[in-house]
C-alpha cells in the first residue's frame, strides 16, 4: 500500500540539470510515487538568480536562502546540483544534520571530500548518492559499488569527458588541429566558454578519483590523481597513432598494482588500438571499460553529460534514497577497508610513443638506442622520416644536413625509467628536441 504523506525533496540549483530534475519530478510524479511507494513532493528550489525565467518551475518554490531550505527539518532528501566546493559542502553537511539524505552530482566535491561526507552521512544515519557525478546517465557508480562488490576489480579504463572526446574525435576524423576542433566543440555547445576544466583534465581527474576509490575499496582524493590535459596533442600525434593502427583518447585509468599492495589513478592522452572497444567511442559520448577477476571485461557506454542524461542519474538516486527513507534503511556507505596507498606516477608501467627531432646524420639512431638501453627501456619499433617526408624502419640518412623525425615505440617500462630516458636524450647534441611523448594503452 502507498503511504499518503509525501516525501519532501529540496532542490539546490536549477540550471540545465536542476530544471530537468524539476520537470521530470513534476511530469512523472505518478510513476515515481508508484516506484517508491509514496508520493514525492518538490518542497523548495534554491537558486542564486531568482529573476531568471525557468519554464515549468513553480515560482512559489524558488528561494535564494538555501541554508534555510535544508534546515527546515521536514525535508527527506536534498538534491544538490549547484557544483563547486562551497557552499555545496556546507549545505550537504547541514542537510545531514537535519535528517535529510543527499543526492549529488558534484564530482569535484566528492573527489575532494568524499570521506568526510560519507562519515557525516553515516553519523546521521543518512544516505549519500552520487551516480550523476561520473559519466552522466551511464550506470557506473552503482554497478561498481553494488553489482561488482563481490568481485575483485583490477582496472578501470575510461573516456569520462565528452568535450575532450569530441575534440579528439574531430582531430582524428577531419585532420583538424586542436584549436580548430575546440572552436567547433564550443560552437556546438560541447565546450564551455572557459574549457580549462575539461581540456586540462581536471574534470576527468575528479571522476577518476571517485572511480578508483569505489573500485578498489580505498580512499583516493583528487590530489592523488596524476593529470595531463590534451592541449599539447597535435595533428602529427593523431597521424602517428593512425600509422600504428591506433587512435588518441583522453583516458582516466585506475589500476591495482601487480603485487596488489597499491593503486594508481591517472588522466592523460593515450594511444589505444583500433581493436579496443574504447577506440570506437565517438563524438561527445563516454565509455568505461572495467576488468575484474570473475566478471572479466565489461564496458559501460552512453551519453556522459547534458541536462536529461544527468537528470536521469539523479532521479535514479532519488528513488533509491526515498525508498530507504520509506523503509527505514540505508544504502551502501563508503567502503575503504583495504586502505591501499596510492602509488606515484613513476611506478606506472606501460608502453610509450616518443617523437624526437634529431640531426639528420649517421650514428644518431645508435646514440638514441644506447640511451634507452642504459635506462632499461626496451625499444619495440623505430620509424625515421627525413626532410623528404619518407619514412624508414632503421637508420638516419647520411646526407649530413637538416633534421629528421625519429619515432620510437617502446615495450612496457615504468614511467620513472621513461622520464629518465627522455631527460638524457634532451642532453644529446644530436637531439634537437622531444616533440611529443604519449603513452600507449589498452593492449
Amino acid at each position: 500500500m502507498m503511504r499518503t504523506r509525501p516525501l519532501k525533496v529540496a532542490l539546490l540549483g536549477c540550471g540545465v540539470v536542476g530544471s530537468e530534475v524539476a520537470r521530470i519530478m513534476t511530469t512523472h510524479a505518478d510513476d515515481l510515487a508508484a516506484r517508491i511507494g509514496a508520493p514525492v513532493e518538490l518542497a523548495g528550489i534554491a537558486v542564486r538568480r531568482p529573476d531568471r525565467v525557468r519554464e515549468g518551475v513553480p515560482a512559489e518554490l524558488v528561494t535564494t536562502d538555501a541554508t534555510a531550505l535544508v534546515k527546515r527539518g521536514d525535508i527527506d532528501v536534498v538534491v544538490e546540483v549547484i557544483g563547486g566546493i562551497e557552499p555545496a559542502r556546507t549545505l550537504i553537511t547541514t542537510a545531514f544534520e537535519h535528517g535529510a539524505s543527499v543526492v549529488s552530482a558534484n564530482k569535484a566535491l566528492v573527489a575532494q571530500d568524499g570521506a568526510a561526507l560519507h562519515a557525516a552521512a553515516e553519523e546521521q544515519g543518512a544516505d549519500l548518492y552520487y551516480e550523476a557525478a561520473v559519466a552522466g546517465a551511464i550506470p557506473l557508480v552503482r554497478p561498481l559499488r553494488e553489482s561488482l562488490v563481490g568481485d575483485k576489480v583490477n582496472r578501470v579504463l575510461g573516456i569520462v569527458n565528452g568535450t575532450t572526446n569530441f575534440i579528439l574525435d574531430r582531430m582524428d576524423s577531419s585532420g583538424a588541429g586542436y584549436s580548430e576542433a575546440l572552436d567547433e566543440a564550443t560552437a556546438l555547445g560541447y565546450a564551455e566558454a572557459d574549457p580549462t576544466a575539461d581540456v586540462e583534465g581536471f574534470d576527468a581527474a575528479a571522476k577518476a578519483a571517485i572511480l578508483a576509490g569505489i573500485a578498489f575499496h580505498t580512499r583516493v582524493r583528487l590530489d592523488d590523481v596524476h593529470r595531463e590535459g590534451l592541449t599539447e596533442v597535435t595533428a602529427a600525434d593523431i597521424a602517428s597513432a593512425k600509422r600504428m593502427g591506433c587512435t588518441v583518447k583522453l583516458l582516466a585509468i585506475c589500476e591495482r598494482a601487480a603485487d596488489g599492495l597499491s593503486v594508481t589513478a591517472r588522466v592523460h592522452p593515450a594511444m589505444i588500438p583500433l581493436s579496443h572497444p574504447l577506440a570506437s567511442v565517438r563524438e561527445a559520448y563516454n565509455a568505461v571499460f572495467v576488468e575484474a577477476d570473475a566478471a572479466g571485461q565489461l564496458m559501460f557506454y552512453g551519453p556522459g553529460a547534458g541536462g536529461s542524461p544527468t537528470a536521469s542519474a539523479v532521479l535514479g538516486d532519488l528513488v533509491a534514497a526515498c525508498r530507504n527513507k520509506l523503509n527505514g534503511g540505508r544504502g551502501p556507505g563508503e567502503s575503504a577497508y583495504t586502505r591501499l596507498p596510492v602509488g606515484p606516477m613513476g611506478e606506472v608501467v606501460t608502453r610509450y610513443h616518443i617523437s624526437l627531432d634529431v640531426a639528420d646524420k649517421p650514428g644518431v639512431l645508435a646514440q638514441v638506442a644506447t640511451v634507452f638501453a642504459e635506462h632499461g627501456v626496451s625499444i619495440d619499433t623505430v620509424r625515421q622520416t627525413g626532410k623528404d617526408g619518407h619514412g624508414a624502419a632503421t637508420g638516419v640518412s647520411a646526407d649530413g644536413g637538416g633534421g629528421a623525425s625519429l619515432v620510437v615505440v617502446t615495450h612496457r617500462a615504468s614511467d620513472a625509467a621513461l622520464s629518465a630516458t627522455v631527460e638524457t636524450l634532451r642532453q644529446l647534441d644530436t637531439v634537437r628536441g622531444v616533440a611529443s611523448i604519449m603513452r600507449v594503452e589498452g593492449e
